[in-house]
C-alpha cells in the first residue's frame, strides 16, 4: 500500500493554505474566523456523526481499546515528562504536548477504509474511545498553566462533549433520520479542508527556533517512541493479525490537524504548534510505512 498517497492530499491542502495566507489578500485576520468555525461546529459534528455511525461491539474489541488506551496513556506520560528536562518552557511544553498524543482521525479513517471492512469497524471505535482520552490530556497541562479551572475547561471542550456524547448515543442504540447523513458528512468534509487549510495559514517554522528541544522530543514520541510502545503491546498480549495492523497503524499516524486551534483558543502559541502539525504530517509518510514494515517484520 502506498501510504504517501493517502497523506499527500492532507500536506497539499496545508500548504494551499499557506500559500494563501502569505500571497493572496486572504491574510491572518481572515484565517482566525475560519479557525474558530472548524473547532465549535466543524470537526465536532465531524467527530459526532463518524462516532455515531460506527457499528461498536465492545466484546469483540475490547484487547484493542485497552492495547490502544495504554498506547496511548504510554504517549501522554512520555509527553508531559518533557517538562522536566532542563532549559524547557512550561508553557511552550504544556501547548506542544498533545502533538505526541493526538491522532489525525481523518488519515486513520483513510488507511483503514483501503486495509478493509473489519480494520474500518475497529479503527471507527479507537477513535471513539482514544479521542476522549486524548483530548482531556491535551487540556489539562495548559489550562493548568494558564491558572483556570481544569474540570471547566474540560466541561466546555467542544471536541470531548462531541465524541462523549456520539459514544452515548451510539452505546444506547440511537441513530440519527437518513436525511442527515448527507449534510453531516459534506460538514466533516468541509472540517477537513478548512481545518488543514487553517493549520497551513497560521504556519511560522520560523517559531521551531525558539523551542527546538520541545519540537524534537515531542515528534521523537509522536513518530518513533509510540509506535514501539504499540509493537510491545502487540506482542505481550498477543493481539490477532487485524486488531494488531490497527493498532500499530493508529500509533504511528501523524497528530490530529486541530492542535494548532486548540492551543490558540486557550492562550498559547498556536503559529508553533501548527508547525510541528505540518512537521508531523511529513513525517507521518515515513512513521506509517515504517511501522506497517516492524509489524510485518515481527509476525
Amino acid at each position: 500500500m502506498n501510504y504517501l498517497s493517502l497523506l499527500l492530499p492532507d500536506f497539499i491542502l496545508i500548504a494551499c493554505g499557506f500559500l494563501l495566507c502569505r500571497l493572496t489578500p486572504l491574510k491572518r485576520q481572515i484565517w482566525d474566523p475560519v479557525e474558530t468555525l472548524v473547532y465549535y461546529f466543524l470537526f465536532p459534528v465531524l467527530l459526532f456523526h463518524s462516532v455515531t455511525r460506527a457499528q461498536l461491539d465492545l466484546g469483540t474489541a475490547a484487547s484493542l481499546i485497552g492495547t490502544g488506551m495504554l498506547s496511548a496513556c504510554g504517549a501522554i506520560a512520555l509527553s508531559y515528562g518533557v517538562a522536566r528536562l532542563p532549559g524547557v518552557d512550561g508553557r511552550t511544553q504544556a501547548a506542544a504536548a498533545q502533538v505526541a498524543f493526538r491522532f489525525n482521525s481523518f488519515i486513520a479513517l483513510a488507511v483503514a477504509t483501503r486495509l478493509g471492512p473489519e480494520h474500518l469497524l475497529l479503527t471507527a471505535v479507537l477513535i471513539g474511545f482514544c479521542v476522549p482520552l486524548c483530548n482531556v490530556a491535551a487540556v489539562w497541562p495548559m489550562a493548568r498553566h494558564a491558572q483556570v479551572h481544569v474540570g471547566r475547561e474540560l466541561m466546555r471542550n467542544p471536541l470531548i462533549i462531541a465524541t462523549g456524547s456520539g459514544l452515548l448515543f451510539n452505546l444506547l442504540g440511537l441513530s440519527l433520520p437518513q436525511w442527515t447523513d448527507v449534510p453531516l458528512t459534506r460538514i466533516g468534509q468541509a472540517a477537513l479542508v478548512m481545518g488543514l487549510m487553517s493549520a497551513g495559514a497560521g504556519m511560522k517554522l520560523g517559531e521551531l527556533r525558539a523551542a527546538k528541544q520541545v519540537a524534537v522530543a515531542m515528534l521523537l514520541i509522536r513518530h518513533l517512541l509510540a509506535p514501539l510502545i504499540a509493537l510491545a503491546l502487540i506482542l505481550v498480549f498477543r493481539l490477532d493479525p487485524t486488531q494488531a495492523m490497527v493498532l500499530m497503524m493508529f500509533s504511528a499516524l501523524p497528530t490530529a490537524s486541530s492542535c494548532h486551534v486548540l492551543a490558540g483558543r486557550m492562550g498559547y502559541n498556536g503559529s508553533y504548534v501548527a508547525a510541528l502539525v505540518t512537521l508531523s504530517t511529513l513525517l507521518g509518510t515515513l512513521s506509517l510505512p515504517l511501522a506497517m514494515a516492524l509489524l510485518a517484520w515481527t509476525h
